[in-house]
């Protein structure tokens, strides 16, 4: 396991190891929560690598009173996805491929029929995801797909806890009234894989 608060005080001190540990320790949940929340995997990549870099060129700031390194960076790249959005007036693309690319997940029964259902499901999800509004998008994203705890989506959606736990019930409930049990159900699923 990676001591993140030492690899930050061995940055903070000049070496540059732990800057590139910092850096690939992070990258993956950074993509994976701003390709969750773009659609796109360029402009995923370039804001991950955005945030990244400026989490670590401005490691002074950092304050671990406030919270862990890891929701600190989570809130620079929702702020740089945010930006985007703005920027290009972009509504999320389908995320059906992102959720179809499982190259890292051992089916545990490797039966074709299975897999394709499975991919089914995910699609209909995302279809149902994509017709949130934004905020509850990015909710039901960090909740679901980043792993974050309601106190961290608090401070990466500079909004009260009590407003995060309202847009995560919200967006369910949304969700529950646009798909089947059954594919509700995935969302649980999409959680286990993605927040390990």
């Amino acid at each position: 396991m990676t001591d993140v608060s030492a690899l930050i005080v061995r940055w903070q001190g000049g070496d540059e190891y732990a800057a590139e540990a910092l850096y690939s320790y992070h990258r993956d949940r950074t993509f994976r929560l701003a390709y969750g929340l773009l659609g796109n995997r360029s402009d995923a990549e370039e804001v991950a690598q955005d945030a990244l870099a400026y989490a670590l060129t401005n490691i002074d700031r950092y304050d671990s009173e406030r919270g862990s390194f890891g929701t600190w960076l989570h809130v620079i790249a929702v702020s740089r996805c945010r930006d985007r959005q703005r920027r290009q007036r972009l509504s999320l693309s389908s995320l059906t491929a992102w959720l179809r690319e499982e190259d890292d997940v051992a089916d545990p029964t490797p039966n074709q029929e299975r897999r394709v259902i499975r991919a089914e499901t995910r699609g209909e999800v995302w279809e149902a995801i994509q017709g949130l509004s934004p905020r509850l998008r990015e909710a039901v994203v960090l909740r679901y797909w980043a792993g974050h705890t309601y106190q961290e989506m608090a401070k990466i959606m500079n909004c009260p806890v009590p407003t995060a736990q309202s847009r995560v019930r919200l967006a369910y409930q949304r969700l529950r009234a646009a798909l089947a049990p059954d594919n509700l159900a995935a969302l649980g699923d999409v959680e286990e894989r993605t927040v390990r």
